[in-house]
């Protein structure tokens, strides 16, 4: 036994189930967290707790996570409608799997760490508030509410004993992911080209930079030379829309066409940089390496915001009512309005001289005869 991992008990776990069910950039911060995990248990069996689109990021991170298990939603989160009928049945088929270990990675603990418990884990760890319900005081750390996400994920591995294994994000792709890519009629004119992505959409409208400044910008990169790629779900087709009828410039609107997200992840690869608000998009392009410009508007800079300073730049407006609750700002969106076109361009220049000074110098030492 470890004496760094006695917190999990008198006998390793191996059967571990972790509840996050979140979106995709909620789970990608979390991925420095489970990355540590699996290097301390190698051969535990990890289960994701997810809502149903994850069952693709179990796939896609199986290098971490070994096994799904759909959240039928529960009264009271908002994350899905609850599908009352499957509740029973899911708290049936998780205890009938016996875990060793529970861990509540979702969010405070204020209403999840009763949900927890149901699981029948015969340990439970997690967050907690203070004053709030805490299932076992050696096990659940007080929430620390103002750290970044990843850093909080890590803190809880940490408290637990696991050793950390580092902070930066992944997003691997397959050859598959490529071929879907490719498969797509418009990727044969970006393949080898310097192209950049723009990225318009985000769940709630409070994190929306305005499509007119989008649009700017997305001018301004093409009068550099680069072709301008429009990105975005099926859902999200309106919008990009109203972005691409305000630009002047030649540019390819693919919202809508990879909604696969391996397929998207391999398109965001290949760009030079990618211009987004801080949606699951901005997490992506973390772990994928690709320079980036992050708007953020309503939410919290200091707990979404990417670590990594040299290659992602993230712009926002200090303001008191961060991060907003509101699907739709009710005071005229100030957050937003107070990042200009021109700042998110010269951030953009800035990283892309960066962008062409690395190259030069990997030629310039492929080059160099020893």
């Amino acid at each position: 036994m470890d004496g760094a991992l006695a917190k999990l008990g008198n006998q390793l776990p191996q059967r571990i189930v972790i509840l996050r069910a979140l979106q995709l950039g909620d789970l990608l911060v979390a991925v420095p967290a489970l990355r540590a995990l699996r290097a301390a248990l190698p051969s535990a069996s990890i289960t994701l707790i997810g809502l149903p689109w994850a069952r693709e990021f179990v796939r896609r991170f199986n290098r971490y996570l070994d096994d799904f298990l759909e959240f039928p939603g529960y009264p009271g989160l908002p994350e899905r409608e609850p599908q009352i009928r499957q509740i029973p049945a899911f708290f049936a088929e998780a205890q009938n799997r016996r875990f060793d270990l529970a861990l509540q990675m979702h969010g405070s603990g204020s209403y999840l760490n009763s949900i927890l418990v149901l699981l029948g884990a015969r340990i439970n760890a997690g967050f907690y508030l203070p004053g709030n319900y805490c299932p076992d005081r050696d096990r659940f750390l007080p929430f620390p509410q103002h750290e970044h996400e990843i850093r909080m994920m890590m803190r809880l591995i940490e408290f637990l004993g696991v050793p950390l294994a580092g902070e930066e994000l992944e997003f691997p792709l397959s050859e598959a992911d490529w071929q879907k890519f490719r498969a797509v009629d418009e990727a044969a004119e970006l393949m080898g080209s310097d192209y950049v992505c723009v990225h318009a959409g985000a769940r709630y409208r409070s994190r929306r930079w305005p499509a007119e400044r989008f649009a700017a910008v997305a001018d301004a990169l093409a009068e550099r030379g680069l072709r301008v790629v429009l990105t975005g779900t099926t859902g999200e087709a309106e919008l990009v829309a109203t972005v691409s009828r305000s630009i002047r410039a030649p540019h390819l609107n693919l919202a809508g066409k990879i909604d696969e997200l391996g397929a998207f992840g391999a398109l965001l690869r290949g760009a030079r940089l990618v211009v987004s608000n801080d949606t699951g998009v901005s997490h992506m392009v973390a772990g994928l390496k690709v320079p980036s410009v992050i708007i953020t508007s309503g939410s919290d800079p200091q707990r979404w915001g990417p670590l990594n300073y040299a290659l992602h730049h993230n712009l926002y407006h200090p303001i008191e009512c961060r991060p907003c609750a509101y699907f739709r700002c009710p005071i005229g969106h100030p957050c937003a309005l107070s990042v200009t076109a021109e700042e998110v361009i010269a951030h953009a220049d800035e990283l892309l001289r960066h962008v062409l000074q690395n190259r030069r110098k990997e030629v310039g030492s492929s080059q160099c005869v020893v």
